[in-house]
């Protein structure tokens, strides 16, 4: 059935033919809709919006047992299948016909004009010869035709080394043939005198480029000084590369549209180095769309009496998009990758004590100060009475410091504009340092930072369904971060408690070996004794905390302990505090607490309370907080604090 799709958007068919009759009209009213860019269209059409996912697809099976073997697989009806296939066939088809309407007319030539007063700044600078010019005049005189004639205002302006505006502001569109027609090729491409000149137009809420050959200045300096004249609009920039072979137009272009967040379009009437930002955002959707097709066709491959069966792990990681946020392990049971890392593992706090905004002479007030000063009152004898300092509002402006007192600064704007380009590339390294935390092991552990490590599982019967994913991820953890450890070891627990080793061992190849092949021997059965796997951690892992430094627990878990919050916060408080021990928990929401069987954990919480109550936990051993699921990391005190330093970065830039 489709009736978990919510409301039938014309899509939702199971006969091709009427399938195809509503594409068609659907293209129809999407095209006389007001213009989307693709990425404004996939809001409406993309494979998760449309419900054309795996998880939808799997949402539909049951759970069955397999009486031969017991593997649990997914059942399907056949009819369930072949029409989730037929749905995905037409939408890349669909997809294929957005793609096809994009490369029509003057879209082929320069992409979707967005916006409602649109500045159109043209490069004349390589339009000397005769057949060329008058093939750019003709796709011009096309694009005001088909686009830019249904705009509110417009604002035109042409350059080569000097720049020739066709009016002094944006005007209502009334563009004459006479200056496109009239357009002189010159020398010399100063993009950056036309960029700076047009982007004072405040009016503007969208700006064309329209190059055909390789700009004057340096990429760095165009986006910089874009995007200074930027700060604080909403301006859609849309470049476009006009029938330029020269390899590094095409790259400067390119890479400017990306330093502002616009979009990107490159023509060659020989039909070479296209490349255009819309397309290539539903060839990347269409691409998710044929890749689930295809993992679809080779899953389901055993037919009993009209249905179709798939084993659950192999549908649980198929090839599908990577918004699918649980590893697919493509050999599961072989032996271990061994990695060396090679960045040493810092906990977020500790980075930031060389890389944050203070370690760096870049908070605000450090950069102010040298220019801050004051307000001055005194008594003048010459006047026998008290002056105050006055403020000359061209050379200074008064600016609230951090102990709220008032400050007269000095405005010296190179130097500020200068801050605001640093704090813009610290931004970018906070960026990195996140993107680094959110994928590999890191996504599930965080960064494990100790050099002696003990790990504690949690293999309560609540977690049957997912034990492959806690062994998956235990073997890159292993894989990952452990080979530089010193020493480390593996407890696994349920309702008792099972070490791998009686005490820690060296992080050795071997060692780490022959942990994974005792983690792949894990079964689930009992509740949560967390307790009796911490105290067992602690008095004989760590019988010698008092004697070592860098020591770390890890918990994995899925749900709330057996024992109550305020006895383990009490416990781990005791045990950690005035040693270099800590526990960080790494909480992994499943989607129910309950397993297949109806087996019910000794204490149950929904996800929010299990959240909250480790979050306890971890705040009475020091230790960090780690939350993710299926659909990726929820809270994780390592990004929080990045997330926390960037949005500092950003207030500062504001003020």
């Amino acid at each position: 059935t489709v009736s978990h799709l919510g409301p039938d958007n014309g899509l939702l068919v199971t006969h091709i033919g009427k399938t195809q009759d509503l594409l068609r009209v659907q293209m129809k009213e999407i095209q006389s809709k007001k213009v989307q860019t693709t990425e404004e269209w996939l809001r409406n059409y993309s494979l998760e919006s449309l419900q054309l996912t795996l998880e939808h697809l799997v949402n539909e099976g049951n759970t069955i047992l397999n009486s031969r073997d017991g593997v649990e697989e997914i059942e399907f009806t056949e009819e369930t299948v072949t029409d989730f296939e037929s749905r995905l066939s037409e939408v890349i088809e669909l997809y294929q016909q957005r793609i096809q309407w994009l490369l029509q007319d003057s879209r082929k030539v320069f992409g979707l004009i967005k916006g409602t007063k649109v500045g159109l700044v043209v490069d004349v600078s390589d339009m000397s010869c005769g057949p060329r010019l008058l093939d750019f005049q003709k796709d011009l005189l096309c694009l005001i035709d088909e686009q830019l004639c249904y705009k509110k205002q417009l604002y035109c302006l042409s350059f080569s080394t000097e720049i020739s505006p066709l009016w002094e502001s944006p005007k209502p569109i009334n563009v004459h043939v006479q200056w496109i027609q009239q357009l002189e090729p010159g020398r010399g491409c100063n993009l950056l005198k036309a960029l700076k000149h047009v982007l004072t137009m405040k009016e503007l809420n969208s700006l064309v480029l329209i190059v055909g050959s390789c700009p004057d200045q340096s990429l760095e300096i165009l986006s910089d000084s874009a995007q200074q004249y930027m700060l604080g609009r909403k301006l859609q920039i849309h470049a476009v590369t006009y029938d330029c072979s020269n390899p590094a137009c095409l790259v400067i272009l390119k890479n400017l549209a990306e330093a502002v967040k616009g979009r990107y379009h490159c023509y060659s009437s020989k039909g070479e180095n296209f490349d255009s930002s819309d397309v290539h955002l539903l060839l990347q959707e269409s691409q998710k769309a044929k890749d689930l097709l295809k993992s679809i066709k080779q899953t389901f491959q055993r037919r009993i009496g009209g249905s179709l069966i798939s084993r659950i792990a192999d549908v649980e990681f198929a090839n599908t998009a990577p918004s699918n946020f649980l590893p697919k392990p493509p050999k599961h049971e072989g032996p271990l990758v061994i990695q060396t890392p090679c960045v040493l593992a810092k906990t977020s706090t500790d980075w930031l004590k060389t890389n944050g905004l203070k370690a760096k002479k870049l908070n605000l007030y450090q950069v102010l100060a040298p220019h801050a000063f004051s307000p001055v009152e005194e008594f003048v004898p010459i006047l026998k009475k008290t002056v105050s300092s006055t403020l000359h509002e061209k050379a200074m402006m008064q600016f609230e410091w951090y102990d709220g007192t008032v400050k007269n600064i000095h405005v010296d704007l190179p130097v500020l504009y200068n801050y605001q380009k640093l704090l813009a590339k610290m931004v970018r390294i906070y960026e990195k340092r996140i993107d680094w935390l959110s994928v590999a092991s890191r996504r599930i552990w965080g960064s494990v930072c100790e050099r002696r490590v003990v790990i504690l599982v949690d293999i309560s019967v609540t977690n049957s369904m997912y034990i492959i994913h806690i062994q998956h991820s235990l073997r890159l953890l292993l894989e990952e971060q452990m080979s530089n450890k010193d020493y480390f070891n593996i407890i696994a627990f349920g309702s008792d408690v099972m070490p791998w080793q009686l005490e820690l061992v060296p992080s050795q190849p071997e060692n780490l070996q022959n942990a994974w092949r005792w983690v792949l021997s894990l079964q689930c059965k009992g509740s949560r004794n967390f307790m009796s796997a911490l105290r067992r951690a602690v008095e004989v892992d760590f019988e010698d905390k008092d004697k070592h430094k860098s020591q770390g627990l890890y918990l994995l878990t899925t749900g709330i302990p057996d024992q109550e919050t305020h006895t383990i916060s009490a416990y781990v408080a005791e045990v950690c505090r005035g040693f270099d021990l800590q526990l960080h928990v790494c909480l992994f929401s499943v989607m129910e607490d309950v397993d297949s069987n109806g087996i019910i954990p000794a204490r149950y919480a929904n996800p929010a309370e299990t959240a909250i109550a480790f979050k306890e936990i971890v705040q009475a051993a020091n230790g960090r907080f780690h939350w993710f699921g299926e659909e990726g990391i929820f809270e994780s005190d390592d990004i929080t604090i990045i997330a926390s330093e960037m949005e500092k970065a950003n207030n500062y830039s504001q003020k």
